[in-house]
């Protein structure tokens, strides 16, 4: 695979992960399985490990879990984020993910790891907090960061202590996963099947057919909707359950290892896991593994792998996080369920970048449960690969009711007559040529600007949760706004005010209720309310490619404000400046990502576009971390081997204390740090007047 090919590979990944990350964590609505979702992650890591310099800013890798908490909760921020797991699927990654640590940790290989390894609930993750012992507020996962209030609902738990036994400290998060178990499920299925059929037949006949009912199609679903019930009479009826498994923060230590912190658990009332065990050392792994596999059928309760946790919180502390998950644990992923189908169509869409996606129209088939209809075919490479063609019998992943994973077709139950597959020769969205350029896997549509497909998805991407945040513009709005004529670029949404009596006249739009009434009112001042928005929002809003949610915050934290990361952009199209040397020194900005950013500002019309719209948007200038740390505010070089530590520690240590980590010396360099054999690097700091630190200054200054 080439350069470009693998770029527009994890571009695709990175979509349309988030895609299943948004649907899975905020609708408990999942587009695919935890199989057809792993599958992808694991494609994604195996391109990045090949291709580490076109790691993506909104790459999986380094993206938070979760998607942001969904309208219709308070939030609630945690106090030490709740991350995700990266997953294994066999022996040599968990093999390999134990030489990650003892890299990290520089430990000898005398020296066991002992684990702890605990079944892995297909459940909702929430995190409680007690105060002086007592249940104060529970919250969802959300994106990591902070998730949705959803105190009411827990407190419902028959499983959730509403005080904890004595001895606890002050205060203290406790983690756990809300489950319902597969008996509750198959029962709260048939109430929920018999109450729908019931509803059509009143709405078939005329009648009052009530509210909406919503089958869930797993055990997990049925976990999820429950606790996100408005009212809690309803999470009350639900048989839900509740194993306690993990420690967010607390006001004083309470355990010296994991296991011992699960014994805490036990002690306070909470229900942990009976299967969990105590591992001596990752030789052990592989048969606690084999073994939870085997009873995985006979348990009472849904697991899809088992989690394995470094015993020793100390060790945990140092190891920390990298990215979206922690380097301390792992997820072991038991193997994805299969079936086979008929692919009875292939379908094209259009994505934002103008990317052509073939899609896989598929016989309805139940896999565990779930209907499956669609399929991705990833691209026109990956169709040929598979020899896919209409007619076909083809083999799939276990997935969800939209988007799983096709494996391979069947050949021998070929039909007579198929013929190979075509890719379009023109885009189905706007009829200008498509186009597949040297070099690249995917075809895309040479419309551009005039492209519908494009510019509204654009459009969506910058209004969306996670970008703009802007509340009452969904798809269907933007949409009309489109056809309307009244938006075309970002900067015309916060131009729709004198436009307030054209969108009342809409249908919808009104004043034929209540609500339609205040639409327009509320829409306006939600537009108003983002006029100021975080600098990291901002950059991601505009949808450069390449430019996800951690590189927008890379990018923010090291200009600052919007004008000096402007002028900086537009300096760094000059090959060799200064300021392209700078942008490629951020640690985590690569070439590709650099390159991407050059030639946005390349183009005229981009920086006429951002202008327009810098005159309706202020981006708040963004903070450091550790703006009080000894560190904050600086950047800070590694080079040469450290004694005591590696250098991935000793830049995460750096972080946490304020500082920028940069690859390379420049004019903007603060402080070099070298170990042995330090290069050439220490000769250019040298000879900047650059500050240089040998490890234990470094160590010094940080106070350990």
């Amino acid at each position: 695979m080439t350069e470009a090919e693998a770029a527009a590979e994890l571009a695709r990944l990175a979509g349309l992960i988030a895609q299943a990350n948004l649907a899975y964590h905020q609708h408990d609505a999942p587009i695919m399985t935890d199989a057809a979702f792993d599958a992808l992650l694991a494609e994604n890591a195996a391109l990045e490990a090949e291709f580490p310099d076109l790691i993506r800013a909104d790459s999986p890798s380094r993206a938070g879990p979760g998607a942001p908490a969904a309208s219709g909760f308070a939030k609630l921020r945690h106090g030490v984020p709740m991350l995700s797991l990266d997953n294994i699927f066999a022996p040599e990654g968990f093999a390999e993910f134990c030489a990650s640590v003892r890299r990290f940790l520089r430990l000898a290989e005398d020296i066991p790891l002992v684990f702890v390894g605990e079944p892995k609930i297909d459940g909702l993750s929430v995190s409680l907090t007690y105060e002086d012992g007592v249940f104060q507020r529970g919250a969802t996962r959300g994106d990591g960061l902070e998730g949705e209030d959803i105190t009411a609902n827990l407190r419902t738990l028959d499983d959730l202590p509403q005080m904890l036994k004595p001895p606890y400290p002050a205060s203290i998060e406790i983690r756990g996963e809300v489950f319902m178990d597969k008996a509750d499920f198959l029962a709260f299925l048939a109430e929920q099947t018999a109450a729908f059929e019931e509803r059509e037949r009143r709405r078939t006949a005329g009648e009052k057919a009530g509210e909406a009912i919503r089958i869930p199609v797993n055990p997990r679903n049925a976990a999820a909707g429950s606790l996100r019930q408005l009212n809690p009479e309803v999470t009350a009826r639900r048989p839900l359950k509740l194993f306690a498994y993990a420690q967010g923060s607390s006001s004083e230590p309470v355990a010296a290892t994991h296991w011992d912190y699960l014994e805490r658990l036990r002690g306070w009332g909470f229900l942990v896991n009976p299967l969990s065990e105590v591992l001596p050392d990752e030789n052990a792994a592989a048969g606690f593994q084999q073994r939870l596999g085997e009873q995985r059928a006979g348990l009472a309760y849904d697991i899809d792998g088992v989690v394995y946790k470094i015993d020793d919180l100390a060790l945990q502390t140092r190891l920390g996080f990298v990215g979206r998950a922690p380097r301390w644990a792992v997820a072991w992923k038991f193997p994805a369920e299969r079936a086979t189908t008929i692919l009875q169509d292939i379908q094209i869409q259009v994505g934002r970048t103008g990317a052509l996606t073939p899609r896989a129209v598929m016989a309805p088939v139940n896999v565990g449960g779930v209907l499956v209809r669609h399929a991705t075919l990833h691209n026109e490479d990956e169709i040929s690969r598979l020899d896919a063609r209409i007619g076909d019998t083809v083999v799939i992943q276990r997935a969800g009711d939209v988007i799983p994973q096709i494996v391979e077709v069947v050949l021998e139950r070929r039909p007579p007559g198929t013929t190979p597959w075509q890719p379009p020769t023109v885009c189905p969205a706007c009829g200008s040529h498509a186009v597949r350029p040297p070099d690249e896997v995917v075809r895309r549509c040479t419309g551009g600007l005039i492209c519908p497909a494009q510019a509204v998805e654009r459009l969506i991407h910058f209004v969306s949760r996670r970008a703009m945040d802007i509340e009452g513009l969904g798809q269907e709005n933007i949409q009309r706004l489109y056809d309307e004529t009244l938006v075309h670029t970002p900067a015309d949404i916060f131009r729709l005010a004198p436009h307030a009596e054209t969108l009342r006249g809409w249908e919808g739009w009104g004043g034929k209720s209540k609500t339609e009434a205040k639409k327009v009112t509320n829409l306006l001042a939600a537009i108003e309310a983002r006029r100021r928005v975080p600098l990291e929002r901002f950059l991601f809003a505009l949808g450069i490619r390449r430019i996800g949610e951690q590189n927008a915050k890379l990018l923010a934290r090291h200009y600052r404000s919007f004008a000096a990361w402007r002028a900086a952009m537009l300096e760094a199209r000059v090959i060799g400046s200064d300021a392209r040397l700078e942008l490629g020194s951020i640690q985590g900005i690569g070439p590709a990502i650099a390159t991407e950013l050059t030639d946005f500002f390349d183009e005229p019309r981009n920086v006429e576009a951002l202008d327009d719209l810098a005159r309706e948007v202020t981006p708040d200038e963004a903070e450091t971390g550790g703006l009080d740390g000894p560190l904050a505010g600086k950047t800070v070089v590694f080079t040469g081997s450290l004694a005591n530590m590696s250098r991935d520690e000793a830049g995460a240590i750096a972080e946490r204390l304020g500082a920028k980590v940069a690859k390379a010396v420049s004019g903007k360099t603060d402080f070099l740090v070298v170990g042995a054999d330090a290069g050439s690097k220490a000769a250019k700091a040298a000879a900047l007047g650059i500050t240089v630190l040998d490890e234990d200054a470094f160590r010094a200054i940080c106070g350990i």
